[in-house]
């Protein structure tokens, strides 16, 4: 076969360092979704959808078959950490948490989790991050060590 293809999507879930809500203000986040999506989009992950609320991000995007899982994310976190910082004395001291998550979506499922993404405000009235975040865990049967998830 001489073509290398590949139709693999993934969610990305990652939250600001310590959980501390700097994406509060909903035009700040509003940007940093367009420019998380941007540069996804730039590393040759199409995005379908980029969401969350004050300390979080979802990304659900089609996965380069170029890179690395550890290589998008890193990339995608350094530079818009960077760009932040840039848009005012409240964001200087941004930072994204160390860790992040990445789940495979089936083809089939695409549709229910842009539409939970798209939903975050909404879910978010009833389930804090790290609940979220477990259950995301568990659903995906990965083994996780409390101590080490969160910083």
């Amino acid at each position: 076969m001489p073509q290398s293809l590949a139709n693999v999507f993934v969610h990305i879930v990652f939250s600001t360092k310590h959980r501390y809500p700097f994406l509060a203000d909903k035009y700040n986040r509003s940007e940093m979704h367009a420019y998380l999506g941007g540069t996804c989009n730039e590393l040759e992950c199409p995005v379908l959808t980029v969401g969350g609320v004050a300390d979080h991000v979802h990304i659900l995007c089609r996965f380069t078959r170029k890179l690395s899982i550890s290589k998008v994310v890193g990339d995608v976190k350094r530079s818009s950490s960077k760009w932040i910082k840039t848009k005012g004395t409240l964001l200087t001291k941004f930072a994204w948490q160390n860790g992040y998550g990445v789940f495979s979506v089936g083809q089939s499922e695409v549709e229910r989790v842009r539409r939970y993404i798209e939903g975050q405000e909404d879910h978010h009235r009833k389930k804090a991050f790290q609940d979220e975040y477990r259950s995301f865990l568990e659903e995906y049967g990965v083994e996780y060590d409390e101590r080490y998830v969160w910083d």
